[in-house]
């Protein structure tokens, strides 16, 4: 199952893991969903709802039947290519969010906006970095940090007046990745390994710490 494989690659290159599978908060029926967001037009939506007193927040993750159909025909776990990266990051997307909102409500940790749409945007460049690794073990991705960060526009319709938001998120995001790309690129044993130790402690890093990290290192 397609969601399950991204839950796993991101949990692998970040070691988090959580207890739930994304498959048991998928709704793929807008009509599902609360009044409040039945109207939206995104083909991805993460709908977390606050919890009561004492209780525990309600999650569900709305993806769009038609991407995961197209997914299911052309499985970007298989070959991921120009044909299919649209819906991949849609789909990657809505499980990066799923899993940050549950490994930190696992950790009592709250999350700001811009900090989800942050690490999915990094999220996005670094699982598709390894899975075409994986793929083309002999070609290094230099379009990718480009195509997710300099080819991709924010859709004002679906960004409901929260563009700059967006804009600052992708922002930081891509000055990271940047980073990442020009240690990625070096040659030798232990460069992968030195990368993952450096996102696996980004991962856990506070939304205030994670950028004052960027801005120092940038």
């Amino acid at each position: 199952m397609i969601l399950t494989q991204l839950q796993q690659l991101i949990g692998a290159i970040y070691d988090v893991s959580i207890a739930h599978d994304v498959y048991d908060f998928l709704v793929t029926d807008r009509g599902r969903l609360p009044q409040s967001v039945r109207g939206r037009s995104s083909e991805e939506d993460l709908i977390v709802a606050e919890a009561a007193a004492g209780g525990e927040a309600g999650v569900s993750l709305y993806l769009d039947p038609g991407v995961l159909e197209r997914l299911r025909r052309e499985n970007p776990m298989v070959r991921l290519h120009e044909g299919n990266v649209g819906d991949y990051w849609k789909a990657l997307e809505g499980v990066s969010h799923f899993l940050y909102v549950a490994w930190n409500a696992g950790h009592d940790r709250p999350v700001s906006i811009l900090e989800l749409e942050m690490q999915a945007e990094v999220d996005k460049y670094v699982a598709s970095y390894w899975l075409l690794r994986r793929q083309l073990p002999n070609r290094f991705p230099a379009e990718l940090r480009r195509i997710l960060f300099e080819r991709t526009r924010i859709d004002p319709g679906l960004a409901e007046g929260r563009e700059d938001l967006y804009r600052e998120a992708s922002r930081y995001a891509e000055k990271f990745c940047r980073r990442l790309e020009q240690s990625l690129r070096r040659s030798g044993a232990g460069t992968e390994g030195a990368v993952l130790t450096e996102l696996r402690r980004f991962y856990r890093l506070t939304n205030a710490r994670k950028v004052a990290h960027i801005e120092r290192s940038g």
